[in-house]
């Protein structure tokens, strides 16, 4: 649970200790906010750290002159490509070895089925993924599982990233020190963390309401049996 409570601490303060951040270590923050984006691209296991509200921070401070804009984008585009890049290796890695036990959870079929997947829709899901909170993480990893040709994999990786890094980094500089927004950044925080899982949330419910029409005949006849008998 404290892990938790400071996961969300640095969400909802994230300009609090970016300011911090600045103040103490001066031009190392650029590799320090370009770890962060590549940890939180690059590995399965740090999902939770901060993507799109940090580039929305950096470049709030670049407005204010405390970091330089274009070397804070060039260094946060290429950190997520590269963490994009890293996280895909590791699945083509991880992924044939786990799938050659062919077990109960782990059979060849499914990797195949993920492979198929990819080589169709791969290139929009790895696009789209970078606008959702750690769907972005595993995206790139199960497209190396799934072992999507790298060429695909990369051009999409590189048009992802420079358009998510883009966005929300300008974002930052050009709304961010709106006296609103800055007085109320933790709700902006939350803000574009909702956006950002929308898709998620529609999809599950989308999903769902379908299983439920493609049941309802089978429902409905199995009930006209029985008002017969």
């Amino acid at each position: 649970m404290e892990v938790i409570a400071t996961v969300i601490d640095l969400f909802l303060h994230l300009d609090e200790y970016l300011s911090q951040i600045i103040t103490r270590y001066g031009t190392w923050t650029y590799l320090i906010l370009g770890f962060v984006i590549f940890m939180e691209t690059g590995f399965v296991v740090t999902p939770f750290l901060p993507g799109d509200s940090l580039l929305f921070a950096a470049g709030t401070f670049a407005a204010l002159g405390a970091l330089d804009i274009w070397l804070v984008f060039i260094l946060l585009f290429a950190a997520a490509v590269l963490g994009d890049t890293a996280n895909y290796w590791i699945g083509h890695a991880i992924g044939p070895r786990v799938f050659t036990m062919n077990s109960r959870w782990f059979k060849r079929e499914y990797l195949e089925r993920t492979h198929r997947f990819y080589e169709r829709h791969g290139g929009v899901t790895i696009f789209l993924a970078r606008f959702i909170p750690i769907i972005r993480t595993f995206a790139p990893f199960v497209a190396g599982v799934g072992e999507m040709t790298y060429g695909r994999f990369i051009a999409y990786n590189v048009i992802g990233g420079f358009v998510w890094t883009a966005g929300f980094l300008f974002l930052g500089y050009f709304f961010g020190n709106i006296p609103f927004v800055r007085d109320h950044f933790s709700l902006v925080v939350i803000a574009i963390i909702l956006i950002s899982v929308i898709p998620v949330g529609y999809e599950f419910v989308a999903s769902r309401l379908r299983k439920r029409r493609e049941a309802l005949p089978v429902e409905t006849a199995v009930s006209g049996d029985r008002a017969v008998d």
